[in-house]
């Protein structure tokens, strides 16, 4: 593997030289791949064109972001930013590199989580389009512009992960390949109509899973939390190391989801029946709400406090987008129409 690295060390550093005025799209699109971001603004926006396309971009969201953990801590991939020094392969001729905010994350690198996730999540996004495209336009050509977005985003998302030393290129290639299988197989198994203990028994059994994971690979006498002390010792500056990029944190994220959308499935089953111009307000004072979420500070001092207040905060998010913002939405133009 080392030649394989040593490779991907090389190319990060032409990708940066070559496209060094691009830096600031290159780090807006690796905010745009972050798996949080199906969470929290691709959700929302196709939950009130489509609820089942929105329904099943969560569930895709979280089980291929599971799955993205559970290989990761199989497979041990190292990171560009930490193995160039790791690696004492550059000590008579340095790579030219640079690292940023969003470099310093402290989980493994293989696969790529954001390509992987992306691949997933837009899948489901893009085939749903392509077929209401197809049915009603019977255009092959209009029907395939979606799935020839999807090949661009899925490409510009491995270059910007590549480019902030995040990943090597085999992992990005590995991230996309994995994320397009699971969202055609996931796509097909979206748990609509489900009862709240389906949702409560899957995301404890993915707790569970992935516990025994790692308590499996403690008993091998395997560290699965090797790569936090080499993105610490390695990272540029010490504020780029956060806890949310943790491993556990998408563990507790992917659970919370799952359990909010059985929540909100539980509180209003089949969701608020609402015309456009309702649903594009409930979309803008979602979009709002969930930033405001999003944004709220955690308590970093105690980890078991901010995992369980993490996973309060996506729990939450299919209650803003589901149930409470349409809720009020209808409540509100319903009173209107009766006056």
């Amino acid at each position: 593997m080392e030649a394989v690295y040593t490779q991907g060390i090389w190319m990060a550093e032409s990708l940066q030289e070559r496209t060094r005025s691009q830096e600031r799209l290159w780090l807006v699109v690796t905010h745009i791949g972050d798996p949080k971001a199906a969470f929290l603004l691709v959700f929302p926006f196709t939950y009130f064109i489509s609820k089942r396309t929105g329904v099943a971009v969560l569930w895709v969201a979280a089980i291929s972001e599971w799955l993205n953990l559970v290989f990761k801590w199989i497979l041990f991939g190292e990171r560009p930013f930490w193995w160039i020094g790791e690696s004492h392969l550059f000590v008579s001729q340095q790579p030219k590199v640079h690292q940023f905010s969003s470099t310093c994350e402290t989980g493994p690198g293989s696969p790529s989580g954001h390509a992987m996730v992306t691949g997933a999540v837009l899948w489901v996004v893009v085939s749903s389009l392509g077929s209401f495209l197809y049915s009603r336009t019977h255009s092959v050509v209009l029907s395939a512009v979606p799935y020839l977005l999807y090949v661009v985003t899925l490409v510009a998302v491995g270059i910007s992960r590549v480019f902030i030393l995040a990943h090597f290129p085999h992992q990005v290639i590995a991230g996309s390949i994995t994320g397009f299988f699971l969202g055609v197989v996931l796509n097909h198994r979206v748990p609509e109509g489900r009862p709240l203990l389906f949702f409560f028994s899957i995301s404890i059994g993915l707790m569970l899973s992935a516990l025994m994971v790692h308590g499996g690979l403690q008993q091998l006498g395997i560290d699965p939390s090797w790569s936090i002390a080499l993105a610490k010792k390695w990272c540029s500056r010490a504020e780029w190391i956060r806890l949310d990029t943790a491993p556990f944190s998408s563990l507790f994220r992917d659970c919370g989801a799952l359990l909010g959308l059985g929540l909100a499935q539980y509180w209003k089953a089949g969701g608020w029946s609402l015309p456009w111009a309702p649903r594009a307000l409930s979309l803008a004072i979602s979009s709002m709400g969930l930033y405001h979420v999003h944004r709220l500070p955690l308590p970093v001092q105690s980890q078991g406090l901010f995992y369980v207040l993490f996973m309060v905060k996506f729990i939450m998010v299919p209650q803003i987008v589901m149930v409470l913002v349409p809720g009020l939405v209808h409540l509100f133009t319903h009173k209107k129409k009766k006056e």
